[in-house]
């Protein structure tokens, strides 16, 4: 017997019996989004519960774009400047696809700053969290509201213009960011 799909969706947002990676609850959470949109008429703000956080949602999508996305470094930003949209899930999937265009564009940026930084011979597994935190406009702020396309705009632009220069192996150390030296 198929569960009522509203209970099974309750379910599956209650299962604790293999903790996700990111990559995989993020897909897990843009699935179950496509299922409910195809089925229900309400807002995505009704699915709360079910998605567990709206940053699931974009990532979702930026990974099914590219399966190798690193997520992690933008979690700790999405996670302020990403809500819930009071809208129907219909009409939320385009509002969430531009979302991770937007995401994806910044990637391709930092992307960029990355292999500079590598270039000039910094190494850390944490190079592209690290300079995602530097172009960070709202990390400091106690601010809890947050204008997403404003707060993605503010870092593609900063992205554009880091100063690789700037940046020493010691900036990298401070953070953790740097592997042990082997003595």
């Amino acid at each position: 017997m198929i569960p009522d799909p509203d209970i099974a969706f309750k379910i599956l947002a209650l299962n604790t019996e293999k903790a996700h990676n990111l990559r995989e609850k993020s897909l897990e959470v843009i699935r179950m989004f496509r299922a409910l949109a195809e089925e229900s008429p309400g807002k995505e703000s009704d699915f709360a519960f079910e998605f567990e956080e709206p940053a699931y949602l974009t990532l979702g999508l930026c990974y099914e774009k590219r399966p190798r996305f690193s997520g992690g470094a933008y979690r700790p930003v999405l996670r302020r400047v990403d809500d819930f949209l009071d809208i129907p899930l219909s009409k939320a999937l385009p509002e969430r696809t531009r979302r991770a265009e937007l995401v994806l564009d910044l990637d391709e940026v930092m992307g960029e700053v990355v292999a500079k930084l590598k270039e000039k011979g910094l190494v850390s597994p944490y190079l592209k969290a690290f300079v995602v935190a530097r172009v960070n406009p709202i990390r400091f702020s106690k601010a809890t509201e947050f204008d997403f396309d404003e707060a993605l705009g503010k870092m593609t632009t900063s992205a554009r213009r880091f100063n690789v220069d700037k940046i020493r192996q010691d900036d990298l150390a401070r953070t953790g960011g740097v592997p042990e030296s082997e003595e």
